[in-house]
C-alpha cells in the first residue's frame, strides 16, 4: 500500500508519472511494485482533483479556449461488446479549458464526446469564472447548447471551423497522416467576440503537452487505463502538476502564479504531502 512507502519513494514515483512515464517504466526505475505505483497514483490524483476544485474559484480570466482530447479505457470503441458498460469502458474524452493569457487550466471533465459531458464541463467552467469572458472552441455541435445553458448571454463566444479534405486511398502511407486542411474560418455564436481572438491555438498546443505528460493519452501507446477512475486520476494529477508545479517557459512561473491563484512555486513533494 502507498502509506508504507518512504516519502522519498512516493515523490520519485509521482514525479515520474507527472513526466509521462508508464506504470511499468516507473516500476523498473524506482523498484516499487506496479500495483503500488498504481494505487499511489490514483490516491494522489484524486487528491489533486480536490485541490483543483478548491483552488479554481473566482478566476479573473478574459480569453478562454476549450477543446477535447481523445483517450480510451480498457478497450477502444470498436471492440466494445454488448455485455460491456459503455459508461465505464471505450472512448474517454477529456474536455479541458485554458486561459490564453496565463495558460491556467481552470476546468476539465472526463466523459464521452456528447452533449451530456459538454454541458457538465461548461457548467463547471462557468461556475469558476468571476467575470465575462471571450470563449473559443472548435465546431463541435454540443458546445452551442452547453454554452447557452451555462453562460446564457453573459459570454462572447465564437467558433473556429476547419474543413478537411478526405483521402479515400487508404494506403499504409496515409493511415496515420493528418487530413489535408482546406479551409479555416471563424463564426460568431453569442455576444461580440473579437475576431482575432477566436482561436484554439493555445489549447491545441496544450493538448500536445498533455499527451507528452500523460502516458495513457500518448499517440499509439501501449499504456492505457483499465478503470475509468484510474484514467480520471491520471488526468487530475497531470493538470495539478501543470498548474502548480511545472514552470511555464514563456511565463517564467507556474500558470497558477500568473493567474494569482498561488504566490509561490509548488513541488511534487507538496502534492504528495497534501494528498497522502
Amino acid at each position: 500500500m502507498p502509506n508504507v512507502l518512504k516519502t522519498e519513494k512516493k515523490i520519485a514515483v509521482i514525479a515520474a508519472l507527472c513526466e509521462g512515464m508508464a506504470i511499468r517504466q516507473v516500476e523498473r526505475m524506482t523498484g516499487v511494485f506496479r500495483d503500488t505505483v498504481m494505487n499511489l497514483g490514483v490516491r494522489v490524483g484524486q487528491g489533486c482533483a480536490h485541490i483543483m476544485d478548491e483552488k479554481m474559484r473566482n478566476l479573473e480570466c478574459r480569453n478562454i479556449q476549450v477543446d477535447e482530447i481523445w483517450g480510451f479505457v480498457q478497450k477502444k470503441k470498436g471492440n466494445i461488446k454488448a455485455t460491456d458498460d459503455p459508461r465505464q469502458v471505450g472512448d474517454a474524452w477529456t474536455f479541458c479549458a485554458i486561459d490564453a493569457d496565463t495558460k491556467l487550466v481552470p476546468s476539465y471533465k472526463v466523459g464521452k464526446r456528447d452533449s451530456v459531458t459538454a454541458k457538465a464541463f461548461m457548467n463547471d467552467l462557468a461556475g469558476r469564472l468571476k467575470n465575462r469572458v471571450q470563449l473559443s472552441s472548435d465546431a463541435l455541435a454540443a458546445y452551442v447548447d452547453a454554452v447557452e445553458e451555462s453562460f446564457g448571454a453573459d459570454v462572447d463566444y465564437g467558433q473556429i471551423v476547419k474543413a478537411y479534405e478526405r483521402d479515400e486511398s487508404n494506403t499504409p502511407e496515409r493511415r496515420y497522416s493528418p487530413a489535408k486542411l482546406v479551409k479555416v474560418y471563424t463564426e460568431v455564436i453569442t455576444g461580440d467576440p473579437l475576431p482575432p481572438f477566436i482561436s484554439t491555438s493555445y489549447i491545441e498546443r496544450f493538448n500536445g503537452t498533455t499527451r507528452h505528460h500523460v502516458k495513457r493519452l500518448a499517440r499509439l501507446t501501449l499504456a492505457f487505463s483499465k478503470k475509468l477512475e484510474n484514467f480520471e486520476a491520471a488526468v487530475s494529477l497531470n493538470f495539478a502538476y501543470y498548474n502548480f508545479v511545472r514552470t511555464h517557459r514563456t511565463l517564467k512561473c507556474t500558470p497558477a502564479m500568473a493567474a494569482g491563484v498561488e504566490r509561490s512555486f509548488w513541488t511534487v513533494a507538496d502534492l504528495v504531502e497534501m494528498t497522502t
